[in-house]
């Protein structure tokens, strides 16, 4: 049922998982809808006081408020907790730009809610993450969710590309201490993990060997396919950016240009022949 909805009543899913947009991804949708409309109708439930809890449609309802829009149309379901969670779990997983602590909190939200639906199959869990997602195996789900027991600040790390994956794996079954502790030399040794870094930082957790001196000295360990990288210090650049782009959007912005600059040399060169 599709209701043309004052947009003051609907509400932020609790606890949703997925971050706002501020940068070049929230600016390109707000122009979209500016020159072409909502081109598809939010998906919210009743929620208590008269207003509407959104499970799809966070950053376009961010969009219509900031071009002024008042009432939009929107899809009424009527859904238990367990049953919005899916729905918002599923209606967001597949954007085309997801962090990976939004996938690892989303995936043990929509786990959970199966749970909770008696969805565990005779309470084997491993059958039901099997059924979290259409594109990935249960045991990469688990993983996902593994993610959940790390720190922000390595949580952040992993999504801002510095941790890979599989390191941030591993490391989430150090202890808080032990993750702070990696996070310190991290920061003292400018280094991050590699896969093999970490099963054994974890191996000497589980084997009492854990300290400061021995992650320091396993990270300055050189790797074997470390390359050399080009390093700008934020506070030097960011002064050319937008107070709202984050670190994501300042690289995008600078390959885009190096892009421009490539291409405006090539024909240069096609010019001068």
């Amino acid at each position: 049922m599709i209701q043309i909805i004052d947009i003051e009543l609907l509400v932020p899913f609790e606890n949703h998982p997925f971050k706002e947009r501020s940068g070049i991804e929230q600016q390109e949708l707000t122009e979209s809808i500016k020159e072409n409309g909502l081109l598809e109708p939010i998906i919210a439930r009743p929620f208590p006081a008269g207003k509407y809890e959104i499970i799809s449609g966070h950053r376009r309802v961010e969009a219509c408020k900031a071009l002024g829009i008042t009432s939009i149309p929107v899809t009424i379901k009527e859904l238990t907790k367990d049953e919005a969670i899916v729905q918002m779990v599923d209606s967001n997983i597949h954007r085309e730009h997801i962090l990976p602590s939004e996938k690892a909190f989303a995936y043990k939200m929509k786990l959970e809610a199966l749970k909770h639906q008696g969805k565990t199959y005779g309470q084997v869990v491993h059958k039901s993450r099997d059924n979290i997602s259409d594109t990935e195996s249960g045991r990469n789900v688990q993983r996902y969710i593994r993610l959940t027991y790390l720190i922000p600040e390595l949580l952040r790390l992993v999504d801002e590309e510095r941790i890979a994956f599989t390191p941030a794996v591993e490391i989430s079954y150090l202890s808080e201490y032990e993750q702070r502790t990696l996070l310190d030399q991290i920061e003292f040794t400018d280094a991050t993990p590699s896969l093999s870094q970490a099963q054994r930082l974890r191996k000497f957790s589980e084997q009492g060997k854990y300290s400061t001196d021995v992650v320091f000295a396993v990270l300055c360990e050189e790797k074997p396919n470390q390359k050399e990288q080009v390093r700008f210090m934020e506070e030097d650049i960011r002064k050319y950016f937008p107070k709202n782009y984050t670190k994501s959007d300042m690289q995008k912005t600078i390959i885009s240009l190096l892009e421009k600059w490539q291409k405006q040399r090539e024909r240069n060169r096609r010019d001068e022949r």
